[in-house]
């Protein structure tokens, strides 16, 4: 991984939209069923909406019934960071971009194999990158 990217909160809100911002700055989520990547199921790559990394490859994706794209694993184990998150009263794993810090959404263990993953990711955060 190379240096993480930093930037002022003012810089984050004029390259983001204001729910790109309220996701990945203020850790909000999007309301299931409502993301641009939820059902789509182009081939591509799903990069950081924030820093441009990628993230997760479309072979990966698959529909949960969730509200929210879903991935069985990221591109590789560096690409994001997973944090304890002990919000709204329950115990879940947040996952992160590795290289600018920006909340993606939460992993489960409920997820389909061979993983047994399911990587629950706001379409705000992502940026989908068609294969070339």
């Amino acid at each position: 991984m190379t240096d993480k990217i930093k930037k002022s909160d003012s810089e984050w809100r004029q390259q983001l939209t204001p729910e790109q911002y309220a996701v990945t700055r203020q850790k909000a989520t999007e309301r299931p069923f409502t993301g641009e990547y939820y059902r789509t199921t182009d081939p591509g790559v799903y990069r950081c909406v924030c820093c441009g990394e990628e993230l997760f490859e479309s072979d990966t994706k698959f529909d949960a019934g969730c509200g929210w794209p879903s991935f069985t694993k990221p591109i590789a184990g560096d690409r994001v960071d997973e944090e304890t998150d002990r919000t709204h009263g329950m115990t879940r794993t947040e996952v992160l971009c590795a290289k600018c810090g920006a909340h993606l959404g939460h992993v489960f263990d409920d997820g389909p194999q061979p993983t047994g993953l399911r990587y629950c990711i706001n379409s705000a955060a992502l940026k989908h990158a068609a294969k070339k």
